[in-house]
């Protein structure tokens, strides 16, 4: 099943489910999508205006990226998906005997380390897409930015849910050092991202209610 193929209606309905998949990891991408999407809806409102004809350039140009990184946070939801099947059957997997004990937790390892690598992207991506909207809401229309705004907040709203499912999968590996190495690219990120995001909403929020 291509779950962003499916409609809003459908897929929120599996989301509030018990299904494993979607979840917090596919949840976080299509939110990052949508923040990523209306960064381009800023740019599409400021291409072709006079007011803004010494940027335009530079603003098709960040359409460009906003495009490519909508598409890749949009493939997110569906690798999440891909990646925490094995997870779920792995933590189903019997451990009455020493073998069959020794045998799960090797699985999960493997496992685990996989599941931890995609919501990783997806923090990867959210980190540039925050990147975009400070491009999009200092140089865009200034019609548009309010979904300069929204966008940099859902943004951040997705970088912080992946992280959490980043964490939730380090938290049961064995491996320690490979387990603390992702922790903490994840906690840069967040360090430096979220005050990132708060700075560009502070800004577009000063300058609406002026």
């Amino acid at each position: 099943m291509q779950w962003i193929d499916q409609s809003l209606r459908e897929f929120t309905e599996v989301l509030a489910s018990k299904a494993p998949v979607p979840g917090g990891g596919g949840a976080s991408a299509l939110v990052g999508a949508l923040g990523t999407a209306l960064g381009s809806m800023v740019g599409a409102l400021t291409v072709g205006k006079k007011k803004y004809a010494a940027v335009e350039e530079e603003i098709k140009g960040l359409m460009k990226q906003a495009e490519v990184l909508q598409a890749e946070l949009l493939a997110l939801v569906e690798k999440d998906a891909e990646v925490f099947a094995p997870l779920a059957a792995a933590y189903g997997m019997p451990k009455e005997t020493k073998e069959e004990k020794a045998e799960k937790a090797r699985v999960m390892e493997l496992v685990l380390k996989d599941a931890c690598s995609v919501p990783l992207e997806i923090m990867e991506k959210c980190c540039q897409a925050i990147d975009l909207h400070r491009e999009f809401a200092e140089k865009g229309s200034v019609l548009a930015v309010s979904d300069a705004g929204v966008g940099v907040i859902f943004a951040k709203a997705a970088l912080q849910g992946a992280s959490l499912n980043v964490f939730i999968n380090t938290g049961s590996m064995q491996d320690r050092a490979y387990a603390e190495t992702l922790n903490e690219k994840a906690e840069k990120m967040l360090m430096e991202y979220t005050v990132a995001a708060d700075e560009v909403y502070a800004k577009v929020y000063s300058q609406l209610k002026k």
